[in-house]
């Protein structure tokens, strides 16, 4: 995510080269003398990104145009003030696409983000930490064009010209220091989860995350064993969720389930599981299928296994509430009511009704 806003800052950046340009050149030999340079970069600029990334920088063309127009006003009436207003015109226009990518649903930064790099994925997770970072961006920019404002006024022109420069790109370089210091900060903290492994939907491992990150709505595809344990005449061993889980709590679930650690096998991740949540031990199990699961938090293969062997059964971690056996008349009158979990009656419908 950090990269792809790095990305999305060299995009953006060249755009403002015309308007320094005209600074620089303005301070030397005068208005006119800059307004000139600035068109000529900004058409050799436009030239450079057409021919080298094969595209039409639209900002670019807009910041010279209205670079040329107000640099032509305060030529024309002799006033400087029209174009010493003009980097704060465009760091209100570049305000309100930060309010509305921050604040609203349409989000003109990640619209922007995929056209520029069309083979980048955005999960919801991203999305969420992506619009924090454009509302930072946003009260740090609006803050600066109050600034611009009252420079053009009241404050000598080598003030205005390093605010509405110099102070520009300063800012931005503090925001995104501020952002890679709270990415150290979280992949430190990650660093000393649990390691859980991303599969593809075949079960191939592909890599690696912390727990947190497979359940923050990314998507990432990580494996998972369950294991349902029968009775002789069928009946289902359920256990209950406790209050203080942060997915389905209070609810009855799969006697057995829980996810495979990096570097874990499925027999041996299976009879971990199955000691810790309902203290089974000694047990043999078969595998029955295995899919793919989809939550609002987290995307699950499941490894289906189930086994008779329900003697060895005991409770004694605060993992599960309580346990007993349902038959499956009353699973089935009970479906549907918030007493299971959605995974449980989804596995139930699928292999025993």
């Amino acid at each position: 995510m950090q990269n792809q806003r790095i990305e999305l800052l060299k995009k953006l950046l060249p755009g403002f080269i015309p308007l320094f340009a005209f600074i620089a050149v303005d301070e030397i030999w005068g208005t006119k003398a800059g307004v000139i340079a600035a068109l000529i970069i900004g058409v050799v600029e436009m030239t450079w990104i057409g021919v080298k990334e094969k595209r039409f920088d639209r900002f670019v063309l807009f910041d010279t145009l209205l670079l040329i127009a107000l640099g032509g006003i305060s030529i024309l009436l002799d006033n400087d003030i029209f174009f010493k207003l003009k980097p704060a015109l465009i760091e209100l226009i570049l305000c309100a696409v930060l309010a509305l990518s921050a604040f609203s649903k349409v989000n003109i930064v990640e619209l922007m983000s995929r056209r520029y790099m069309k083979k980048m994925e955005i999960s919801e997770a991203q999305m969420t930490k992506m619009r924090q970072s454009l509302r930072l961006m946003f009260f740090v920019f609006l803050a600066h064009t109050a600034l611009v404002f009252y420079a053009v006024f009241y404050m000598s022109n080598e003030a205005w010209a390093f605010i509405s420069g110099g102070l520009f790109y300063i800012l931005f370089g503090v925001v995104f220091i501020i952002e890679f210091a709270k990415q150290k900060r979280k992949q430190k903290q990650l660093s000393t989860e649990e390691q859980l492994p991303i599969v593809d939907e075949q079960g191939k491992v592909l890599g690696k995350a912390p727990r947190s990150v497979c359940h923050n709505g990314e998507k990432l595809l990580h494996p998972v064993v369950h294991l349902h344990v029968l009775n002789r005449k069928g009946d289902i061993y359920l256990q209950k969720r406790p209050l203080d889980k942060l997915v389905q709590p209070g609810k009855w679930d799969t006697a057995v389930g829980g996810h495979i650690s990096f570097g874990e096998d499925l027999q041996t991740a299976l009879k971990r599981e199955a000691w810790e949540e309902i203290g089974l031990k000694e047990f043999s199990a078969k595998l029955i299928k295995q899919y793919i699961w989809e939550s609002e938090l987290e995307r699950e293969l499941v490894y289906v296994f189930v086994t008779t062997d329900f003697q060895g059964i005991h409770l004694h971690s605060d993992e599960v509430t309580e346990g007993r056996f349902w038959t499956k008349k009353q699973l089935a009158n009970s479906l549907g009511k918030s007493i299971f979990t959605p995974n449980f009656e989804h596995e139930f419908k699928l292999f025993f009704c």
